[in-house]
């Protein structure tokens, strides 16, 4: 089968950025794919940085320390950008404009000011794919429950929790950095750098909150800061979010819940879903276990466990009996957003990265979160506007 190869740029070249050479390296493990990113030019700040890439990655051909340089590039047909929340505007915007198709990072914009700005700019280019990274849904445990629920085999829906924790942070020595101050990281705190994980498939799904109490916490109050001294953490380490949502004509509650100090937990991520007819429950936590309940009126009430098969998106080299993990999610997310570009909306399957769109939608809940912990009152969320 021939394969388009669509040429990208990285800007941002840290952890993230490294994954996505990973995936690109990894590409040979998919199967009957029409299409295959390859990596040609680079752009950090930090030569370091710049030079793993050079140095592991045989594609690059080009590296920069200016991030327009990059976008002048002719050969280069899409970026993937990994930088702090507060260069998001400036940069996706000019990515944009620019006609490279786009993988951003969460959550789009230091706050909805900047958001709107890079919505705008999305709108007014509708030929450039933008899409935002978000990989837990491609476990093969929470697409089961995507299909589910686009089967429509929970009935009414009871109610609803999702999060993403991570326990990191609980070390009051480790040193600050960017997500732990406002001007970089934004005021969400946590919201921001966790909380498009934990609503992009809530949102994907129509379960848009009508109203939100948060509760918002920082635990640890000072970190090192480097030079032998202590610096203020200024964001939100926890957020707790109870909200309404109305959906199919029923009413239920939906708990979000992103937490940077959740002692146990290296990296989880997970989805429960109760309702009337079928609840499920999945998390990253036991990757390979997926648990349901089925019910009839009248009938037993009984949680069936199993194990979830390595069935993905995109089929892969590797047999079902084997375990899915972290980097085979982010080679999945890679492939949908290299299947979009390549075959629109004939895409090869259906499930689609994150949008623009579901990540403004974030933003108006944070927003609203924020509202919320400062009055310490339920806020109501207006999606008409």
């Amino acid at each position: 089968m021939s394969k388009q190869i669509i040429r990208f740029g990285v800007i941002g070249c840290g952890l993230m950025g490294k994954e996505f050479a990973s995936a690109a390296a990894r590409w040979c493990h998919l199967t009957s794919v029409n299409f295959e990113p390859r990596i040609i030019a680079v752009c950090d700040a930090n030569q370091a940085a710049i030079d793993w890439f050079t140095a592991c990655v045989p594609s690059v051909k080009r590296s920069y320390r200016d991030y327009k340089e990059l976008l002048a590039d002719e050969e280069v047909d899409a970026v993937y950008c990994a930088v702090p929340h507060n260069l998001h505007e400036r940069i996706y915007i000019d990515i944009i404009q620019a006609g490279k198709h786009l993988l951003g990072e969460k959550p789009f914009g230091i706050d909805k000011k900047a958001n709107d700005e890079i919505m705008a700019a999305f709108a007014a280019n509708p030929e450039v794919v933008v899409r935002s990274s978000s990989e837990f849904p491609f476990f093969p445990g929470a697409m089961q429950i995507s299909k589910w629920v686009g089967e429509g085999r929970f009935g009414d829906i009871i109610e609803v929790e999702a999060g993403f924790w991570h326990s990191s942070d609980l070390n009051p020595t480790k040193p600050i950095n960017w997500k732990r101050i406002v001007a970089t990281n934004g005021e969400y705190g946590c919201m921001g750098d966790l909380g498009l994980h934990v609503l992009h498939l809530p949102l994907r799904f129509g379960w848009k909150p009508n109203s939100v109490r948060a509760l918002l916490s920082k635990v640890v109050d000072q970190r090192p800061d480097g030079k032998g001294g202590y610096a203020s953490c200024e964001t939100w380490d926890n957020a707790i979010l109870a909200c309404d949502v109305k959906a199919q004509g029923r009413e239920f509650p939906m708990i979000l819940s992103m937490k940077r100090v959740a002692p146990g937990h290296a990296n989880t991520w997970f989805l429960r879903v109760a309702g009337t007819k079928m609840s499920m429950e999945y998390s990253t936590k036991q990757p390979k276990q997926i648990s349901y309940l089925p019910y009839e009126p009248g009938g037993s009430q009984a949680w069936h466990i199993e194990d979830a098969a390595y069935v993905s998106a995109y089929p892969t080299i590797t047999g079902s009996i084997f375990e899915f993990g972290f980097s085979d999610s982010i080679l999945q997310m890679w492939a949908a957003f290299c299947d979009e570009i390549t075959n629109g909306s004939q895409m090869l399957q259906p499930f689609y990265c994150a949008t623009p769109e579901e990540a403004a939608d974030s933003h108006r809940l944070f927003t609203a979160a924020l509202a919320s912990h400062a009055e310490g009152e339920t806020i109501k969320l207006n999606w008409e506007g």
